[in-house]
């Protein structure tokens, strides 16, 4: 039966069945992150802020699919969670965009909002990786080209999720490290089944309510973590080229500067020129603009010419003179941040009471609950953010797949906000070391990663299957200890796998060693696994703390 177009309620029926597949195999998504401990992980998160998404869906009483796909991208924004879960939002804001105001969609009106995903997708990543999510929604958009003109939509979508498998599967050969353990990405995994189920939904078919499961031989081989850190990894440069990190909000079509209609691409082209860590984020009201420049006053005036400035942000990064500012900015002057010694919230993203408790004693003013078990959705940072009750804010991640979702709150949140990129929970306590709250945010965000690269953060977890990498063979319930992502010794036996990793971690430099211990752990073993790190060093100076995280019976320290 031909299917010629998609309205409301076909539209509520596929993302209903996507949010229900993507829920029912959100465990074999996980599992092609291929490190074999018990994580939140791509496919959880996908999970989640998919789940949002729908939520927005369900809850909408509109009956266009142009309200009803901005519904689901905005619920997908404020719940994304890690990385995969905003860059899947990312698809959706765009698919959106090309069908805004739109009651039906025919097989043009998809194609077209394939083809604004993608490139709203590829835009929103600073350096776009291939081998990642984005190949596979190019892959699907590029077949949609192809072959729209002579399909109804059923058949179209059927022929961009063949498309999308196979461009799944060309992920192994474009990434070496997929390659390398012989896994497609699973980002886009997670798309690929998105996919599918709208096209068994758009064709009459049953959705399929079966779990697909890892195969045992190939899965139990795969553990290399590094392979998702592709594309997100690599959002936020450390090098900056331009002197003003310029951060405005604009409403869309008021003020007396007035002098052109929005149009995003024109806006965001010139803006282009003036710099580089660009961001243009927009709905119907406002327009939000992060940009790293020369010239913040230009960037002001382009603001205003579509509409109001409703906030300004200008740092100094390479604290020059101030008043280049007020040569940029002629008659508008940008509004400089007021900086005063108590203002300031630090917000760290942490899992155990013990934990919390360090980071306070450090001077963290307030904990998101969330970590390697749970990562905490964009909602979730930027309601941190709006609670803090301060006029700016900082943000410990403490994991590298919170980095976007807390880049994305940033930038929807009400007051100034930067992120400290702390990859785990002792490169947050020793940035805490390094915390001015009397300095300006530029000055706290350098000083804060100046030492991370420093540290080295161990943990030890049991596996949760057999596997084996690089020589290195692991039993399922046995510890692992895992050195800045890598997995470098096992053993039955929880004291001497820890002992064995901090082994690993010294070496001549080494002064300072701190252990958490956390749920599966306790102080006696503390104290024993203390008399053994001194056995190898005795200058060694050693700190005990109770943590009580979960996952990770140990979490240790090196500096």
């Amino acid at each position: 039966m031909s299917v010629t177009e998609i309205d409301s309620n076909q539209f509520r029926k596929m993302i209903k069945a996507a949010s229900a597949t993507l829920k029912n195999n959100a465990d074999f998504v996980n599992s092609l992150n291929v490190f074999p401990v018990p994580d939140g992980d791509t496919g959880t998160n996908m999970n989640l802020s998919l789940a949002s998404g729908a939520k927005y869906v369900a809850n909408s009483g509109a009956d266009s699919v142009g309200d009803l796909a901005e519904a689901l991208a905005k619920g997908l924004l404020m719940g994304a969670r890690g990385n995969s879960g905003v860059i899947l939002s990312q698809i959706f804001r765009g698919f959106a965009k090309s069908v805004a105001g739109k009651r039906v969609l025919d097989a043009r009106d998809l194609n077209d909002g394939l083809v604004e995903a993608t490139k709203t997708a590829y835009s929103s990543v600073m350096k776009p990786t291939e081998g990642t999510i984005l190949t596979v929604i190019r892959g699907a958009a590029e077949k949609s080209r192809q072959v729209y003109s002579e399909l109804d939509v059923a058949a179209l979508m059927d022929a961009v999720s063949v498309a999308a498998d196979d461009a799944l599967k060309q992920t192994t050969e474009l990434l070496p490290v997929l390659k390398q353990v012989g896994v497609v990405d699973s980002g886009g995994q997670g798309l690929a089944f998105i996919l599918k189920a709208f096209a068994d939904s758009l064709n009459g078919r049953e959705v399929s309510i079966e779990k697909n499961e890892p195969d045992s031989q190939e899965m139990d081989e795969m553990i290399d973590a590094k392979h998702h850190k592709s594309v997100q990894s690599e959002i936020n440069p450390e090098d900056i080229k331009y002197g003003y990190c310029t951060q405005i909000m604009v409403r869309i079509g008021h003020g007396k500067e007035v002098e052109r209609k929005f149009e995003y691409q024109p806006f965001y082209d010139y803006l282009a020129k003036l710099g580089d860590s660009l961001l243009v984020v927009n709905d119907d009201e406002i327009v939000k603009v992060h940009v790293h420049t020369e010239h913040p006053g230009k960037v002001l005036a382009w603001g205003q010419q579509v509409g109001d400035l409703a906030t300004v942000k200008v740092d100094n990064m390479r604290l020059q003179q101030e008043d280049i500012i007020n040569q940029d900015t002629d008659d508008q002057p940008a509004e400089q941040e007021i900086e005063r010694p108590n203002d300031t919230a630090v917000i760290a993203v942490a899992s155990g009471d013990g934990i919390g408790t360090l980071f306070n004693s450090l001077g963290v003013t307030d904990i998101i609950s969330g970590g390697q078990t749970m990562n905490p959705s964009t909602q979730d940072i930027v309601d941190a953010i709006n609670n803090s009750h301060a006029n700016r804010a900082v943000i410990l991640p403490n994991n590298s797949n919170i980095f976007l979702a807390a880049e994305q709150a940033a930038k929807v949140a009400d007051i100034p906000t930067t992120i400290v990129h702390t990859k785990t929970i002792p490169q947050g306590m020793t940035a805490m070391l390094e915390y001015d709250p009397s300095a300006k945010l530029a000055d706290i965000k350098s000083a804060m990663e100046a030492n991370l690269d420093y540290v080295k953060s161990g943990e030890v977890t049991r596996a949760v299957r057999d596997t084996e990498l690089d020589q290195v063979h692991i039993k399922k319930n046995q510890f692992m200890g895992i050195v800045d992502g890598n997995i470098t010794v096992t053993s039955s036996n929880m004291i001497d796998a820890t002992t064995q990793m901090v082994a690993a971690m010294l070496d001549e430099d080494s002064e300072a060693v701190t252990i958490i211990y956390g749920q599966g752990a306790n102080e006696r073993e503390s104290q024993k696994l203390k008399d053994n790190i001194m056995k190898i060093d005795e200058d060694l100076e050693i700190e005990i703390h109770e943590g009580n995280q979960p996952v990770y019976p140990f979490l240790v320290s090196v500096e």
